[in-house]
């Protein structure tokens, strides 16, 4: 077993080191791309930051494999026992218009369970961190989610769209959420979603056509905080086709709504 301790170290270090570089080029002009859609966007910094987290990594862990957004798994095989799992921008699309929501993803998973996760807002200089059995901090802080009964209390909910015509699916749910009064938010970066149902600044979360990326360190800061990450069905894992995070007080009933046909 990996020490966790030293691993959180490097996962800020990339995280920050990433962040550093979003700063550095925030508000500036940008080569932006397209990649799956039109609406899908992509830019240097997002190929500049994965390139210097996997460098933090690799001076302490170079047999580690590495998944990430922009370049997929290197740095190992397939089936190594320790991963690591990264999103060097989340909310790309928010950072190239200079809306003011977006951050860095870092997580480790040792032999598929995710046990590091550091989740770095450098525009509110905010850090999320946990350790599998560690508890979830806030800038070193304790964390926890929020006491919220129910949905009807009332909650705050985000949701995303993916950036196919997939996302027109999810408007019926958001409907069903509206239609009881429960105001929904779309922020656009899920790795901060989790995090902010960890510290209890929203009730829940749910989107589909998520990637490993998007939800591996969030999804263990929001389980340390206290709180529940399953699939539609109810199965916990952060890797499903949709995937429902809440504080748990307001998970059977949000499950129940989404499944509602």
């Amino acid at each position: 077993m990996t020490d966790l301790a030293a691993a959180l170290t490097v996962a800020v270090e990339a995280a920050r080191t990433a962040g550093a570089i979003h700063r550095a080029h925030a508000g500036k002009a940008l080569n932006i791309r397209s990649k799956s859609t039109y609406s899908d966007l992509v830019t240097e910094v997002d190929a500049l930051s994965e390139a210097a987290i996997r460098e933090v990594i690799a001076r302490t862990y170079p047999d580690h494999a590495v998944l990430g957004e922009e370049e997929g798994l290197a740095g190992g095989s397939g089936d190594a026992p320790y991963r690591w799992v990264v999103d060097p921008l989340d909310g790309t699309v928010n950072y190239a218009h200079g809306f003011p929501f977006s951050c860095v993803s870092v997580g480790l998973e040792e032999r598929g369970e995710r046990v590091v996760g550091a989740v770095f807002d450098q525009g509110r200089d905010e850090l999320f961190t946990a350790t599998r059995g560690g508890g979830a901090f806030l800038n070193g802080s304790l964390i926890r989610v929020s006491d919220t009964p129910t949905l009807t209390t009332p909650a705050l909910v985000s949701t995303g769209f993916p950036y196919d015509g997939s996302g027109e699916g999810n408007l019926a749910l958001v409907a069903r959420l509206l239609r009881l009064g429960v105001p929904v938010r779309r922020p656009g970066a899920a790795a901060l979603d989790l995090c902010y149902v960890a510290c209890g600044r929203i009730d829940a979360y749910w989107e589909f056509g998520l990637k490993p990326w998007d939800s591996a360190a969030g999804s263990l800061i929001l389980e340390e905080a206290g709180g529940t990450v399953t699939g539609r069905d109810g199965v916990p894992t952060p890797y499903a086709p949709m995937i429902v995070a809440t504080n748990g007080r307001v998970h059977a009933e949000l499950l129940a709504l989404l499944r509602e046909e």
